[in-house]
């Protein structure tokens, strides 16, 4: 039975943010849906938006919500990929704190972000991370990758621990707690994903105190539940304590964010990291609260990465 109970807006991500609302470009604004998102965002001084697409569906998405562009920049582009272009150099160039995805395929953007020269690479894989809140909890669970990578390698496990590990960090979490997910807590040649786990935490504690506890690999009662972890006989920094989860693929993450959502009422809020700024790739089928509760993830972030 599907959980009817409200989504929220956590309010760590609402809380401490600076005065000033962080400039924003939405990519290809041409949709009722995306304006929606902008409206609120705006209202909660979030952001200030930078609208890119055909100015005049613009106007008309942003009458149908209600929302007076005023003084909004609005940059026209005609197509998809003229909307990305333009709208990944605004953030190139300084002029963006974070890049809002629109009406427009997640392929195209993401196409414009990783191109060579014009793009927004920064050395990292591009990995989604996602902030996961429970009402009532004062646990914030951090997820990766519910939507990008598929069965990550050895290099992409690296770049996905330290995204994850800047999201924590944007939001209070100091030395986060990092958990390899498998369905074991002991290494199985025949489970390749328990010797992943072991390897990617092998290579970040060989180096020295690398500023973040990592273990693994975990089933995922172990990661989360203290009971759990006592009872299995599971001891170390992070056994029942993970403030972060690694999935060894995209079904493992995507089906525990889901679960969370559909069957505790969990507020998700993701973000695309590895790049020069955090991208929001809003969703129409995502509650608004939650498009909210995303944008005010990329604020965070921002801020974080400016500091």
């Amino acid at each position: 039975m599907l959980s009817t109970r409200p989504y929220e807006v956590p309010p760590s991500l609402m809380a401490g943010l600076r005065a000033e609302p962080t400039p924003t470009v939405v990519v290809a604004a041409n949709s009722a849906v995306v304006m929606e998102s902008v409206k609120a965002a705006v209202e909660a001084r979030l952001i200030e938006p930078i609208l890119v697409g055909e100015p005049a569906l613009i106007e008309k998405s942003a009458a149908e919500v209600g929302f007076a562009l005023g003084s909004t920049r609005v940059v026209p582009a005609t197509g998809e990929e003229e909307a990305a272009q333009k709208g990944v150099k605004l953030a190139s160039d300084g002029t963006a704190g974070i890049v809002m995805k629109g009406h427009l395929h997640t392929d195209v953007l993401m196409r414009a972000a990783l191109h060579k020269t014009d793009g927004l690479r920064c050395g990292r894989r591009f990995t989604h991370v996602s902030h996961l809140t429970i009402p009532g909890s004062p646990k914030i669970l951090i997820l990766t990758d519910p939507a990008i990578n598929v069965l990550p390698d050895g290099p992409t496990r690296m770049d996905l621990v330290r995204n994850a590990v800047d999201v924590a960090r944007a939001v209070g979490i100091a030395r986060p707690k990092v958990a390899m997910l498998a369905a074991v807590e002991v290494v199985n040649p025949n489970m390749p994903s328990s010797v992943a786990a072991d390897e990617t935490q092998r290579a970040f504690n060989a180096a020295g105190d690398p500023g973040f506890d990592i273990a693994g690999p975990f089933a995922f009662d172990n990661a989360i539940s203290p009971e759990a972890a006592r009872i299995k006989g599971v001891s170390n920094a992070v056994a029942g304590r993970a403030d972060i989860i690694v999935a060894p693929n995209i079904e493992t993450a995507n089906a525990i964010g889901r679960i969370m959502v559909c069957f505790m009422s969990a507020t998700l809020a993701g973000v695309v990291m590895g790049a020069k700024v955090p991208f929001v790739l809003t969703s129409r089928a995502d509650p608004a609260v939650a498009r909210l509760a995303s944008i005010a993830l990329a604020r965070k972030i921002s801020e974080y990465k400016a500091a």
